[in-house]
């Protein structure tokens, strides 16, 4: 899901790049592109246009650094097909410095991610990382330092917790530090054993989400990190909005930027080297047409020989959507939450009473019109697999409040649920119109990233799996929607409400 903060009052964001002096140190940041090579089907980023604002910025400013916080992949067919090579081509066109991992960098296991950071050319960081492998470990320093005017300007890195977050087995020998504390010592360490004079923190944790340390905590918690250039949540932090300022530990305003998903936009940091103790300034750039003035041929030769698989898949029709069904609307998760009742149902050679189905799984919409086989991968192309387990009435409440902790998420038709958004809690749960009963075991249809407790589901893992299907989630859905008779055309209801 993507949060927007709202300017106050609104900026008009002007293409021109600040006016930079010898001794400001320009930082351009990007996070979650979630391998968005093309603009976005509301026509914006696509890399071209970033590597046109790059480029203008590197011609005017004497001190630029590119850094990218995590997420550059996972989204679209080119990583589904190709794993994240192109990704990593596209990101060395454009010549990024230094890089760190999120959470989808280990979609395909720990040995995948390794090979992709190995085809890059930025320097990759991790500070609250470690790996049992030291193959791996080496392609990871733990903070970078860049001397600049006679001032030590350092980096370090903050991942995610893995654990609830990344499918089990696809972190295997990750060792998993604190970012919290390692910000904290390592901050002071920079600073004071290395002489460090100001510290940016490139993380991968959210802006103020509940479920892990975030930026924002981060940043109260800490007295020797100076800017957080964050990623994880796809918040768009508006300059001037207010939300971009957060206090530390000492009571100093300490930046914090994020720019959503999907390249959509860039932000612009400039520090002045002169005089540290000014605040830096801060604009966020829409990539919008306007970036079109001119043309890579070098960086499109090197994504050009991975189009013919991508527009193969984006050409075959397989059905109809009666309705526009963006990623966020519940229409779209009402249709994926039913396909895995309807599927669970014949995995089980019975009906099953629910279906659960995470919005996180979503990355893209469906338009009206036509469907395509592209389609439906780009938006749903995780390698999930639809499964049916046994589970108590009570287990079944205890994952209905993780739901409410993020303000509800993916039920089929037969669930009816309310929940207090204060608490957080699920006031109440009905499911084929009956009261859940805590003593009663259900047959419940979800997928296995769920099932094995990812996107914090840990009360999913008491039930009893009883069966599983052999083919990954985006193949069931395509064979699912070709077998239909009729557009589709899922109610726009929520299924999963606020009480207030």
């Amino acid at each position: 899901m993507t949060f927007i903060r709202k300017a106050l009052p609104a900026i008009v964001l002007v293409a021109i790049a600040f006016a930079a002096s010898a001794a400001d140190l320009v930082i351009l940041h990007t996070n979650d592109t979630h391998s968005q090579i093309d603009p976005t089907d509301k026509g914006f980023g696509g890399v071209q246009r970033r590597k046109v604002f790059v480029d203008s910025v590197r011609a005017a400013c004497p001190n630029v650094l590119l850094v990218d916080a995590g997420d550059a992949v996972q989204g679209t067919l080119f990583f589904t097909l190709y794993g994240g090579e192109v990704e990593m081509k596209v990101m060395n066109g454009l010549g990024y410095d230094l890089q760190i991992l999120g959470n989808h960098d280990f979609d395909n296991g720990v040995d995948s991610m390794a090979h992709n950071v190995a085809l890059s050319d930025a320097q990759w960081i991790s500070t609250n990382y470690k790996f049992a492998d030291p193959k791996v470990q080496r392609l990871f320093a733990p903070y970078k330092i860049y001397e600049m005017d006679g001032r030590k300007i350092a980096f370090i890195g903050l991942n995610v917790e893995p654990k609830g977050l990344i499918a089990e087995g696809n972190y295997d020998g990750v060792g998993y530090l604190d970012p919290v504390d390692a910000a904290d010592a390592t901050g002071w360490w920079l600073k004071n054993q290395l002489g460090a004079d100001y510290v940016v923190a490139l993380t991968h944790l959210g802006y103020d989400n509940q479920t892990n340390p975030s930026d924002v905590e981060l940043v109260k918690s800490t007295k020797n990190v100076d800017i957080v250039l964050g990623g994880h949540s796809h918040t768009v932090i508006r300059p001037g909005s207010g939300d971009e300022w957060v206090k530390n530990a000492v009571g100093k305003p300490v930046l914090v930027t994020q720019n959503g998903k999907s390249g959509q936009y860039i932000t612009e940091v400039t520090v002045n080297l002169d005089s540290l103790q000014l605040p830096p300034r801060y604009r966020q750039i829409l990539l919008d047409s306007s970036y079109d003035r001119s043309y890579s041929d070098s960086l499109e030769a090197g994504i050009a020989p991975y189009r013919t698989g991508v527009d193969s898949l984006m050409s075959k029709v397989i059905g109809k959507s009666a309705v526009d069904l963006p990623a966020d609307s519940p229409g779209l998760l009402n249709f994926v939450s039913d396909f895995c009742y309807d599927l669970g149902c014949r995995l089980a050679g019975r009906p099953v009473d629910l279906a659960l189905m995470n919005s996180g799984s979503l990355r893209r919409g469906l338009g009206k019109g036509k469907i395509t086989q592209g389609q439906i991968i780009s938006m749903q192309p995780f390698t999930n697999h639809v499964l049916v387990m046994e589970i108590k009435g009570g287990d079944l409440i205890d994952a209905m409040n993780v739901y409410a902790s993020r303000d509800g998420d993916g039920v089929s038709d037969q669930v009816r649920a309310t929940f207090d958004p204060i608490s957080h809690k699920v006031v109440d749960l009905t499911v084929g119109g009956k009261p859940v009963d805590p003593d009663k075991t259900y047959l419940l249809a979800t997928i296995d990233y769920m099932a094995h407790g990812g996107d914090y589901m840990a009360p999913l893992t008491r039930g009893k799996i009883i069966a599983t299907s052999p083919d990954i989630v985006y193949n069931d859905l395509i064979a699912y929607i070709k077998q239909l008779r009729h557009p589709i055309n899922p109610s726009s209801s929520s299924r999963f409400v606020p009480t207030r």
